[in-house]
C-alpha cells in the first residue's frame, strides 16, 4: 500500500463564504485572543472551519463542552449538506503567502501505518521534532469522538529537481477553489488533479525516497506533529478492536495532509534562538568553554553588552542540537529557557541580570533530511518553518468514521 495516496475529500458547498469558511491552524496565534476574536467575528452565523476546531488558546476552558459543540457542528454539517465529497482525489494547491510566494502543495492522505513518532523510529513518514507526550491527551480526547479531521499536517519530501511538482503546472486539473484568507492570510486556489496526473504525480513522490535501504524516508513532518501523533495513537486504539481485513482500508487508518517540496523556494526556514533566565551566568559560560573544540560549532553568546562566539565539541548533525544538549544538561541544576525568533528580542533579554542569550546559526534546508536519518527526531524548536500567517488554512475536510 503507498504511503500517500488519493482521498475522498470534503469542502465546502458552492456559494459558501470560502473567506469566512478557512481558518488558520489551531496551535497559531496562542498568546493573542484578538487574532481569535476577529475570526469568531468573521465566521459568525456563517459555515466556518472555525466552529470544528479547537483553538489552542482556549485550552483547559471548558474542553469537554467544547469539545462536544464541535461534535455535534460536524455531524450538523454532514446532515445538513454544508459539505460536499470530492471522491478518490488529490487536490494541487497553490497558496499565495503574505509575502507574494507562491507555496505548491497536493493534498491527500497518509498511512498511519508507515508514520511512527517514537524518537528513533525508522518509519518511512517521521517527524522532525520531538513529540510532547502531555500535549497528546487534549487532542486524542477531540478527536475521537469526531466524525471528521480537519489537519493542518503539512509534510516534506526531499525533491531538489521539482520532479514532483514541476509537471502539474502543465496537468489537467479542475478547479475547486480560489479565496482570499481571512486576516491578511494570503491567498489559496486548489485544483483536483484527472486521474492519470494524480497517479503520475504519486508515482513521482514514491520515487523520492532518500537513505539506504536500511534507513529510509519518504516523508517529513514539516508542521502539524502532534496533530498527526494524534491520528496515530487514535487509530492504535481502533485498530485493536478490528479484524485484519477491516484494518486494510479503514478510515481512521489514514490522515488528511499536505505534501509541500522541502525545496520549494516558498520555504524559509528561519532559527529559533535560546535565552537562559535566572542562571549563574558564570558557571553557565564556564560549563560551556568546558566542552569547546577547535574545529568545533560556531554559537553566538550575548550577555550584557558583551558578545562573543563559542566553539563547540561537534555532538549534533545541527550547532543547535550540540548546544540544546548542554544547555539541558546544565539547565537541571539552574536557570529557565525560552525559545526566541526575533534576533533583537534575544539581545534585548540579554541585557537583563542573570539572563544569558545564544543566537542559532541558520538551518540550510538541505539539512533537513540527513539530520533526521542520522538522528532520528531534532531538538525541539530546531526551525520554524515560515511565520503563523503562512501556516496551513483548514479548508479541506475528511470523514474518519
Amino acid at each position: 500500500m503507498s504511503v500517500f495516496q488519493k482521498a475522498n475529500i470534503l469542502l465546502p458547498r458552492e456559494g459558501t463564504d470560502l473567506r469566512a469558511f478557512a481558518c488558520v491552524a489551531c496551535d497559531q496565534f496562542t498568546g493573542d485572543p484578538a487574532y481569535w476574536q476577529k475570526a469568531e467575528e468573521i465566521a459568525r452565523n456563517k459555515p466556518s472551519a472555525l466552529h470544528l476546531i479547537f483553538p489552542e488558546i482556549y485550552l483547559g476552558q471548558d474542553d469537554a463542552v467544547r469539545t462536544e459543540q464541535i461534535n455535534r457542528t460536524m455531524q450538523a454539517y454532514l446532515a445538513d449538506g454544508v459539505l460536499r465529497e470530492e471522491t478518490n482525489c488529490l487536490i494541487y494547491v497553490e497558496r499565495t503567502l503574505a509575502s507574494g510566494a507562491i507555496r505548491r502543495g497536493l493534498v491527500g492522505v497518509c498511512d498511519l501505518e508507515a508514520y511512527d513518532f517514537s524518537p528513533k523510529t525508522r518509519s518511512l513518514i517521521r517527524p522532525t521534532e520531538g513529540t510532547i507526550e502531555s500535549r497528546l491527551p487534549a487532542r486524542v480526547a477531540i478527536r475521537r469522538h469526531a466524525p471528521l479531521e480537519l489537519p493542518h499536517i503539512m509534510l516534506l519530501t526531499n525533491d531538489p529537481r521539482d520532479t514532483v511538482f514541476a509537471p502539474l503546472a502543465h496537468a489537467r486539473k479542475t478547479p475547486l477553489y480560489d479565496t482570499d484568507l481571512m486576516l491578511s492570510g494570503g491567498h489559496v486556489r486548489g485544483w483536483r488533479l484527472s486521474e492519470s496526473d494524480a497517479d503520475e504525480a504519486l508515482d513521482r513522490l514514491e520515487a523520492a525516497v532518500c537513505g539506504t535501504k536500511e534507513n529510509q524516508i519518504l516523508l517529513a513532518v514539516g508542521d502539524g506533529n502532534h496533530s498527526l501523533a494524534t491520528a496515530k495513537r487514535c487509530w492504535e486504539e481502533i485498530k485493536r478492536t478490528l479484524s485484519p481485513a477491516e484494518r486494510e482500508n479503514h478510515p481512521a487508518r489514514f490522515a488528511l495532509c499536505e505534501v509541500v517540496n522541502l525545496h520549494d523556494p516558498s520555504l524559509a526556514f528561519e532559527p529559533i534562538h535560546r535565552v537562559v533566565y535566572r542562571a549563574d551566568t558564570d558557571a553557565l559560560l564556564a560549563f560551556l568553554r568546558a566542552h569547546e573544540a577547535a574545529d568545533g560549532q560556531n554559537i553566538t553568546v550575548l550577555r550584557g553588552k558583551t558578545e562573543q562566539t563559542i566553539c563547540l565539541k561537534q555532538t549534533h548533525e545541527l550547532p543547535v542540537g550540540t548546544l540544546q544538549a548542554l544547555l539541558d544538561a546544565f539547565l537541571e541544576q539552574s536557570g529557565e529557557i525560552d525559545y526566541v525568533h526575533e534576533e533583537d528580542t534575544v539581545r534585548a533579554h540579554a541585557q537583563r541580570e542573570n539572563t544569558v542569550g545564544f543566537l542559532i546559526p541558520g538551518m540550510n534546508k538541505s539539512d533537513l533530511f540527513p539530520a533526521v536519518l542520522a538522528h532520528g527526531a531534532l531538538p525541539r524548536k530546531t526551525f520554524s518553518m515560515g511565520l503563523g500567517i503562512d501556516k496551513r488554512y483548514y479548508l479541506e475536510c475528511r470523514k474518519i468514521r
